[in-house]
């Protein structure tokens, strides 16, 4: 026999009991070569591309469901960043490029279309500019379109006059969305060290540097690492690492599997398996819940950056000796609207902005899906900015910030996004003012550990 009937019987409870599923297949296709003079005649060749490229790829997805039982929740596009497909059109409002992935994103069925993105970490060119000034429109005005900037790295330092604008940028498609929650900031992110690979969205783009077309798959198991930590009392952080550790090592196979039939049957390179612990709002599907079982009462009490660094690091390690695809982030994310327990965690006071930030040293991402005070300042969302972007800078790491000033909302209040993105507590953030800090502008220097080559 290949497999015995006890794992067998690990899977399927894996699937149904534990919540393990493919969390996004996402195809990277690279859109250097719908460029032209004419803006009108670029959004043409990027729609026929998009169509062409990736018009199999919700059915295929659906076809490997039925027949591997694998749940794959979503189907997802990442396109070349738009600030550079737009650049030669000499057109100063990016928005109807974004109409128009948003119209072949509904024509191919998917979920969500990742690029609408700009790269500013050492400086912003025209195209730069222009795509995020119409970044609030672009989210107000499509559905599925998502956009991401990188204003920081470990190599280029931190680029404060894009985290100052970004502050604004971030409040203005807050009051352009306000009658459904502000839900345009839930498809913004801010990155240093952005991966170019990554397969999740808010902020998958198709880095220059991949195929014409390629396949990242995202694979999501908080409530099967839970499960297997269940009957861990008693165990010593090396024994709790190695279960951590095997158990990332099946669901990464699984992965690694889909990933490969999903590629071949597209005809596209496959690119990377990002094996993170993305949660959702489902009971039984948290991260918080995880660092629980590891005996901390509540996640965000003490020793919660110490669990989830353990947490990260054995995922990794179970991860990359499954397959030789690990990418993207691969670790633990740690939104606070879309987990159960994180949520709980707010409720309680365990958890503040100031405990999660210092929990993103360690985990995969960062500031994810947070819920702040309608009031809050644009000079205080670009200092919440600058702070994640030194953690990610320093440590080579990458981190990210998904911030959601509500208006009309204060500290305590509820504010429902709906599906994954789920709800969240609006989280109150330091009276104290930052203006003075955030109009210096300039660049925040790399720091001297990145003069490598």
């Amino acid at each position: 026999m290949l497999f015995t009937a006890k794992e067998i019987t690990e899977t399927i409870d894996m699937f149904l009991r534990y919540k393990l599923d493919i969390r996004a297949i996402t195809m990277g296709v690279s859109l250097l070569d719908c460029c032209c003079a004419s803006g009108a005649e670029t959004r043409r060749r990027i729609k026929e591309k998009l169509l062409r490229t990736a018009g199999s790829l919700v059915q295929t997805g659906r076809e490997i469901e039925l027949e591997y039982g694998i749940p794959i929740i979503n189907k997802r596009v990442a396109v070349t960043p738009v600030s550079l497909v737009a650049a030669s059109s000499g057109e100063t409002d990016y928005t109807p490029f974004a109409k128009t992935l948003d119209e072949a994103a509904k024509e191919l069925g998917i979920d969500f279309l990742g690029g609408f993105s700009a790269l500013v970490q050492k400086g912003l060119t025209q195209s730069d500019s222009r795509l995020i000034e119409s970044i609030p429109n672009a989210l107000a005005s499509t559905e599925r379109v998502c956009s991401s900037v990188n204003v920081a790295s470990t190599k280029s330092g931190i680029n404060m006059d894009a985290v100052r604008l970004m502050g604004g940028i971030i409040k203005e498609t807050a009051k352009k969305t306000a009658e459904r929650d502000a839900i345009g900031c839930a498809k913004l992110v801010v990155f240093c060290n952005a991966p170019e690979d990554n397969p999740f969205m808010a902020g998958a783009f198709h880095g220059v540097g991949e195929a014409e077309a390629c396949l990242n798959v995202g694979v999501s198991g908080p409530g099967v690492i839970k499960a297997a930590l269940e009957n861990s009392e008693g165990m010593s952080f090396d024994e709790l690492a190695e279960v951590i550790k095997k158990t990332a090592f099946k669901i990464t196979r699984m992965g690694h599997l889909v990933g490969k039939e999903a590629s071949k049957r597209l005809g596209v390179p496959f690119g990377i398996l990002d094996l993170s612990l993305a949660p959702t709002p489902a009971a039984g599907d948290s991260v918080a819940r995880i660092l629980e079982e590891m005996g901390l009462e509540s996640a965000g009490t003490h020793g919660s950056t110490a669990a989830l660094a353990l947490l990260t690091d054995m995922v990794k390690k179970g991860g990359i000796m499954a397959s030789t695809g690990v990418g993207g982030f691969s670790g633990a994310f740690i939104p606070v609207s879309e987990d159960e327990g994180m949520i709980a965690a707010v409720r309680n006071g365990s958890i503040c902005i100031d405990k999660l930030e210092a929990m993103t040293s360690v985990c995969s991402v960062g500031l994810d899906m947070i819920a702040l005070p309608g009031d809050t300042s644009a000079p205080a969302i670009s200092a919440i900015i600058a702070d994640e972007m030194a953690i990610g800078m320093v440590n080579n790491k990458t981190t990210a910030v998904r911030l959601i000033p509500v208006p009309g909302k204060i500290a305590g209040d509820w504010v429902e996004f709906g599906g994954l993105l789920g709800g969240a507590p609006v989280m109150p953030v330091h009276k104290a003012s930052s203006e003075a800090f955030i109009a210096r502008g300039g660049r925040i220097p790399a720091p001297v550990h990145s003069f490598r080559n």
